[in-house]
């Protein structure tokens, strides 16, 4: 059990796993409640986009590819405000036109020598100590935020018209949760990949769902589950030598899976207790 821990690289990879899980289920919390699962999946094939565009332009990868996050983000967000474009359509084209963009660019530079399977699907090797500081600042700026505005952020998700009738900029709480996201997505990249992301953001809250009713402690669930999700992801996958993106994610779905058999079991005994209550 111990042995993963003798490597350097390993110790990284389960630190910013766990650091990554953990983010991941805080964000997510908010993304399932205001039901936009599908922009954790494109805006992670977007800032692939970005990430590429960074590369070609010599520009620091977590600053060009979060900007580009962002702004990308922030191009859903207004489109999304005309009536006749709906939000899973705006997403759609600008985060596939984006992903295209990446790998066009990369199609016509030859000399292209950066690893992207590593960006695709995960790569415990790849992570850094940079990487590490990266994902420990994004958390700590993350966690912060979301403490502090708080109440903002509960209003606007669960009821954005009646938040912009108290007063609320609703505009400005957005702008700031894309912002968030979109740094959450780039610094995710190393350890799960573009393609999984999504999974890892949308899998922790669900579950945590499933066993409360409380926002507050789905909020804590979700992070914690997705903490376990990345530690025990990224042990699995140095034994069964498998991406450790793809292994977290395959690891979440199977949390999952237990806790929808574990609710349903218990659902149906409450019922037929009330049945036998009734009986008597």
């Amino acid at each position: 059990m111990f042995e993963p821990l003798q490597y350097e690289f390993f110790l990284r990879g389960l630190l910013a796993a766990t650091l990554v899980g953990g983010l991941c289920g805080l964000i997510g919390t908010y993304i399932v409640l205001r039901q936009m699962a599908y922009i954790g999946h494109g805006l992670s094939h977007a800032i692939f986009g970005g990430a590429v565009v960074s590369y070609v332009l010599s520009i620091n990868f977590f600053i060009g590819a979060s900007a580009w996050g962002f702004l990308s983000a922030l191009i859903i967000t207004l489109t999304t405000r005309r009536k006749e474009i709906a939000a899973d359509a705006a997403i759609g084209i600008v985060t596939t036109a984006s992903f295209a963009l990446g790998i066009a660019i990369i199609s016509r530079y030859k000399t292209f020598t950066r690893s992207f399977d590593a960006a695709l699907f995960g790569n415990i090797l790849g992570v850094s100590e940079q990487d590490l500081w990266a994902i420990v600042i994004v958390a700590a700026i993350s966690i912060t935020t979301i403490i502090l505005g708080y109440k903002l952020l509960l209003f606007t998700t669960f009821d954005k018209e009646v938040a912009q009738f108290y007063g609320i900029p609703t505009g400005w709480v957005d702008a700031g949760f894309s912002l968030i996201l979109a740094a959450t997505i780039v610094v995710s990249l190393q350890v799960l990949g573009v393609t999984l992301i999504a999974s890892a953001i949308v899998i922790p809250p669900i579950v945590a769902r499933l066993l409360t009713n409380s926002f507050m402690r789905m909020v804590i669930l979700s992070s914690v589950i997705g903490s376990l999700c990345g530690l025990f992801g990224i042990y699995l996958s140095f034994y069964i030598d498998v991406s450790s993106g793809a292994t977290i994610v395959l690891f979440s779905t199977a949390v999952f899976g237990l806790v929808m058999a574990y609710t349903a079991i218990r659902h149906k005994g409450q019922i037929k207790n009330i049945s036998n209550f009734s009986d008597l």
